[in-house]
């Protein structure tokens, strides 16, 4: 097990400072009509459609102020309150601005940014290129709501040396950790001093920012006038987005789980594009002769001239690697294993991501034997009705775990943010006859039931739904569905996530159809969802059955936890028949909840999530080495208590449905992965007990009916 400590939330603090900035340099990329038409079509749709009616007065121009400058300097690093000062001027005027399609606010802030992009790159060079004062008695709050913007450029600067004095620190204090870990082993390991473990640090952190900073001038002004356009449309609430036309068409092919292309995951290194890895069934990967670590120096298309991508930022090279199936790519790669150039030529086709699709697994278990099905999302293709999605995989898969004899069915939903309403309603149908599975509310109108229209019953079985504290959307309408009609019994974090907004992705050429160029779309909330039993999942999320403690426990977290969130409500209860589908269902219950409460492993857990809960909430450091090595240590040593937290091993062993026999046979990768799982599944505590209250539920002869 990892433990999260005070120093790794440090480290994952200053990446983030860096990661959510979204810059260019260069102001002439800029298309000032399609920035108009842009402010025009969104706030049009947004007070016509989206389910929240919202004023565009001060309060909404003061939220936008707000997130605008939050967006593009989380951690005050750029801005100094005389910026500020300069920009609060637009502070209520930035919603008469919008309504006469007036980016002025925007304009001087993405003037004002881009210069403080150039300064920041001589304030980490001259910073890092002498030592730190690490007896220096000072300290550092990363909690950035607190902090107050610099009074000047001299402070500011001083916010520069802090943060990374802070980095250089956690990576000395990991280096002496390190080299004390390999004395242990290594009488004769060959130690380094400390001076020469500061320069290290300085050194990566310098190639680390260099890095960085060549990556956020790749970025155009699409990419940044995206934060403004999204600082806009999220003052309606969190999850209504604007979406560039770059990230629909990653939207698309989250939702899909498929692409057209050579099926390759490719990542910057430097100046290059590297292959990362190979998707399992892909051209690349049934051709053969592309591998992890490559280079790609040139794209052909067919046989025309290639060209040159070494220097090009990565969206634009993967556009030119990606393509039509059925078209030739010809990719002029330096190979990783001996440096070689070499020309390969790949036709390319449909790729299918297969981590996005639903997989089954069989597990014994007292001798009888039960079906494990991960659901990684309610995926959906819905420019192709004809292509696979959620449900038709999942009708699927339960015919096959059928066809060996399970006696049971575990639902996996943990860690799934959701997708497709319809699918999530067709599949809540393949566990019932008919019915209503959700309803679905636009604004000032009254709610719609949608049901399971097929009488047909895919599973008639006991029923467990493993959920955590990401299980969202989708996912929840699923388990309140089952929840709601006694059909399972939900088990996992205290709460599901609680997102119950229903978003449509819009088109924006449909609202401006003479402009030609691509505008991108919007992400907007247009409805709320409610359960069968009227209440909605909003806020609430679905609290399982069964509880089983982990480490988002304390955690602040899910919807509850976002500015701006839709509120809870309720409306009036659907027509539904509850099926009470076991005889033992309070039984069951209650007896996982003693296992869990006497359970030694669950309880330090317990311990573990309150413990990270009071670790979040210190900011604090020290930026004198004694005392932060100091700290590092009492943590580390707190740390250790936890070391075995998750370490958990059952006698259960997993293994594929025998479909995939033969197609596991043919793809070494896929075989790799699939005991990659099973493996970890073994070691799943939550697993282990979700089978437990499986192997327990006794289904009633029949089924007690009782109306609603």
């Amino acid at each position: 097990m990892k433990i999260t400590n005070k120093i790794s939330i440090t480290l994952v603090a200053f990446l983030m400072l860096f990661t959510s900035i979204q810059a260019n340099n260069d102001i002439e990329n800029s298309d000032p009509e399609k920035d108009k038409i842009l402010v025009y079509v969104l706030k049009n749709i947004l007070t016509r459609g989206h389910f929240l009616v919202k004023d565009m007065n001060d309060d909404f121009s003061e939220q936008v102020y707000k997130s605008f400058i939050d967006g593009l300097d989380p951690n005050k690093r750029y801005f100094t309150q005389k910026d500020l000062k300069e920009f609060s001027k637009f502070k209520y005027e930035i919603d008469n601005q919008l309504l006469q399609d007036d980016v002025s606010f925007y304009t001087l802030v993405y003037g004002n940014f881009t210069k403080k992009i150039k300064n920041a790159r001589s304030y980490y060079g001259e910073l890092l290129a002498q030592p730190f004062n690490f007896k220096k008695n000072e300290t550092i709050d990363i909690d950035y709501d607190k902090v107050s913007f610099a009074k000047n450029e001299n402070e500011l600067i001083d916010y520069w040396r802090k943060q990374l004095k802070l980095n250089a620190l956690s990576r000395i204090q990991d280096k002496l950790d390190k080299q004390e870990a390999n004395l242990k082993k290594d009488k004769k390991f060959k130690k380094k001093s400390f001076k020469d473990l500061e320069i290290e640090a300085r050194a990566e952190i310098l190639k680390n920012m260099d890095e960085l900073y060549l990556r956020i001038e790749e970025l155009e002004h699409e990419d940044w006038f995206s934060t403004f356009l999204n600082s806009v449309v999220g003052a309606f609430d969190p999850h209504t987005t604007y979406m560039a036309p770059r990230i629909k068409e990653r939207f698309d092919q989250d939702m899909s789980g498929k692409l057209e292309g050579i099926g390759a995951r490719l990542l910057k290194k430097g100046i290059y594009t590297e292959i990362f890895e190979l998707v399992s069934g892909g051209p690349a990967w049934k051709q053969g002769d592309l591998e992890a670590g490559d280079i790609i120096l040139e794209v052909a298309q067919g046989d025309k001239e290639p060209l040159d991508i070494v220097g090009m930022r990565l969206d634009d090279a993967i556009k030119f690697i990606k393509g039509k199936k059925g078209t030739e790519v010809r990719l002029t790669v330096k190979k990783k294993l001996d440096g070689s150039t070499k020309v390969i030529s790949i036709t390319r086709d449909v790729v299918e991501l297969e981590e996005t699709f639903v997989k089954s697994t069989i597990v014994e278990k007292d001798g009888k034997k039960y079906g494990l099905i991960d659901l990684p999302r309610f995926y959906i293709d819905f420019s192709d009705s004809n292509s696979r999605d959620s449900a038709k995989d999942m009708e699927k898969e339960i015919a096959r775990l059928k066809s060996e004899n399970v006696s049971g069915l575990l639902i996996d939903l943990r860690n799934n943010g959701g997708g497709s309403l319809k699918t999530a309603i067709e599949i809540a149908g393949l566990f019932i006859t008919k019915g209503p599975i959700v309803q679905v509310k636009y604004r000032g109108q009254e709610p719609v039931v949608k049901n399971d229209v097929d009488p047909k019953m895919q599973w008639d079985g006991s029923v467990v739904v493993l959920v955590n504290e990401l299980s969202a959307s989708a996912s929840e309408i699923f388990a309140a569905a089952m929840q709601d009609y006694g059909r399972a019994v939900i088990i996992g974090g205290n709460q599901t996530y609680g997102k119950g907004t229903v978003q449509s992705v819009i088109p924006i050429n449909n609202f401006y159809p003479k402009y030609e160029k691509d505008l991108g779309a919007i992400k907007m909330t247009i409805q709320k969802f409610y359960r069968v039993n009227g209440g909605s999942t909003q806020i609430e999320g679905v609290y399982s059955d069964i509880a089983m403690p982990d480490r988002y426990s304390y955690m602040k977290f899910g919807e509850r936890d976002l500015d701006g969130a839709l509120i809870w409500d309720k409306v009036p209860q659907a027509n539904y028949t509850k099926t009470n589908s076991y005889e033992n269902f309070s039984d069951v219950v209650n007896n996982s909840k003693e296992r869990i409460a006497s359970d030694t492993k669950f309880k330090l857990i317990n311990e573990y999530a309150k413990w990270l809960k009071e670790n979040q909430e210190d900011t604090s450091y020290s930026l004198n080495f004694k005392d932060f090595s100091k700290e590092s240590k009492l943590l580390e040593n707190a740390s250790k208590k936890y070391t075995d937290a998750f370490k958990y091993r059952s006698n259960l062993s997993f293994k594929s449905p025998k479909y995939e026999f033969s197609l596991i046979k043919k793809d070494s990768v896929l075989g790799g992965k699939r005991d990659a799982w099973h493996k970890n599944l073994a070691r799943d505590i939550y697993v282990a007990e979700a089978l437990n209250v499986l192997k327990e539920l006794k289904l009633k002869n029949t089924a007690e009916i009782v109306k609603h």
